[in-house]
């Protein structure tokens, strides 16, 4: 299985999240580094793969808009993909 842990405290900017998502995940070279990009890789997944959020206010508070849009995403990708899986966590 694949897993993402995206550590909101750690996470200060939209390069440094794709950054973390493109190396966790081990996404194709093609990946734009945008939400539209992630969902499109995301929905493809032919493993078991999983996004772990910690620390999500700080997520949120970092990245101000993006952060919900960002798990607007995870949502849909869940809900489009039985391999793709996203949870909130208080810790690791």
């Amino acid at each position: 299985m694949r897993i993402c842990i995206l550590d909101g405290a750690q996470i200060y900017d939209r390069g440094r999240l794709h950054d973390i998502l493109a190396s966790s995940l081990e996404l194709p070279e093609w990946y734009g580094r945008n939400l539209d990009a992630l969902y499109d890789c995301l929905t493809d997944a032919d493993q078991e793969t999983e996004v772990r959020i910690l620390h999500k206010d700080a997520l949120y508070e970092n990245l101000g808009g993006y952060g919900p849009a960002l798990e607007r995403v995870l949502r849909q990708a869940a809900e489009s993909n039985s391999y793709f899986h996203w949870r909130v966590v208080d810790s690791l």
